[in-house]
């Protein structure tokens, strides 16, 4: 893999992005803006299973009264979040002034549909005096008229130039606290936009396929596009869009960067495809792992093996591990047999030798956090 390229820092809340920081795992709600109990309750979950930075849509409401409420419900949200909040703005940049004075972490902004020169300027202004950074989001199914008409269609180039032009907007007020992201639904589109994109400026880079489909085949097309990315070192912060619950975009933006060995913190559960030898229910096993692991923050390597062909190599190699018999599983612990467990029992088992090496890291990681 890439040595990742060195892009600026910015602050989103207490987050670093850019500038050699982890790779951040980004998602968005999908409840109401106007009822912050349900969106900190999402919030809440997405911040258990990994998420650093979450987005929520500032809605383009025309009663008034709906929309002083929607941005009083965005302050409750801001001040409640665990993690930090961005304000997703489209079509009004006075919504943008708004969700800043409601003390939002972060903004993004589409250089297709938040007007003119003039109006960006303004939302510069009023973000560098508070310290929030902009992200700049091209989307190929938003580009602005007059970037279409030039290159006919949304092209990676087309892209690339519509997101150069609105930082040099927002450079020419003296702002350069910039996140950027040229997204389309199209993997090879996305993939060549951010390569060219990679080359022409050193702000941090939010990647990822835009309406990229239901969790099965989204998830498949973002570990495609976000994955081959990364390999290349290009990316500093992500979010996989996915058509259904946020957590699984969440989930799976995790996964991707465990895959890629770029996450520091969390569980990496490794499984035997099953064959005819499979001697105990790996996949159940994995599968409950998998669901009940989703917040655990040790750096974990866990096997779940069928049979003795690759069963106890595999398990050894693991912190923990399991390996299928007839009617037994042998448990290894950081390369050590353990013993022999009954199958119905080895569910049970891995989870509470989890809990332990969990403790045991976070007992370390106070111990070290305090020491220094």
């Amino acid at each position: 893999m890439s040595l990742r390229k060195m892009t600026r820092r910015v602050m989103i809340g207490n987050v670093p992005v850019g500038g050699g920081a982890p790779v951040s795992v980004q998602s968005m709600t999908n409840t109401p803006t106007e009822d912050p109990r349900a969106t900190l309750e999402q919030i809440s979950r997405l911040a258990e299973a990994g998420c650093d930075i979450v987005r929520v849509a500032v809605p383009n409401l025309r009663k008034d009264h709906l929309l002083r409420r929607a941005l009083r419900s965005l302050r409750e949200i801001v001040e409640g979040s665990p993690i930090p909040v961005v304000a997703d703005v489209h079509f009004d940049h006075t919504l943008a002034l708004a969700a800043l004075q409601a003390g939002v972490h972060g903004l993004r902004i589409n250089p297709g549909n938040i007007g003119s020169r003039e109006k960006v300027m303004e939302v510069a202004e009023a973000a560098g005096k508070r310290g929030v950074p902009i992200r700049v989001g091209v989307n190929a199914g938003s580009l602005r008229r007059d970037v279409l008409e030039r290159f006919r269609h949304p092209t990676a180039e087309a892209l690339v130039e519509s997101a150069l032009e609105e930082i040099r907007v927002l450079e020419g007020c003296g702002f350069y606290d910039i996140k950027v992201s040229v997204k389309a639904s199209s993997v090879p589109l996305t993939i060549e936009a951010y390569r060219r994109l990679s080359c022409e400026v050193d702000y941090p880079l939010h990647v990822g396929i835009s309406e990229a489909g239901p969790p099965w085949t989204g998830t498949v097309r973002s570990a495609v596009g976000i994955g081959a990315l990364l390999a290349e070192g290009i990316g500093d912060t992500l979010r996989v869009s996915l058509a259904g619950d946020p957590l699984q975009e969440v989930r799976a933006g995790v996964a991707i960067l465990k895959a890629l060995e770029l996450a520091r913190e969390g569980v990496d559960i490794v499984a035997c495809p099953t064959c005819a030898r499979t001697r105990i229910d790996v996949a159940g096993i994995a599968a409950e792992l998998e669901d009940r692991l989703a917040g655990c923050r040790a750096p974990l390597r866990v096997a779940v093996m069928g049979c003795a062909v690759n069963g106890p190599g595999e398990a050894r190699e693991a912190d923990l591990g399991v390996a299928g018999g007839r009617s037994k599983g042998l448990l290894f612990r950081r390369g050590e047999a353990v013993g022999w467990y009954p199958k119905e029992e080895l569910l049970s088992v891995l989870l509470s030798e989890i809990e332990k090496m969990e403790r045991e890291y976070m007992e370390k990681h106070r111990d070290s956090r305090e020491g220094g």
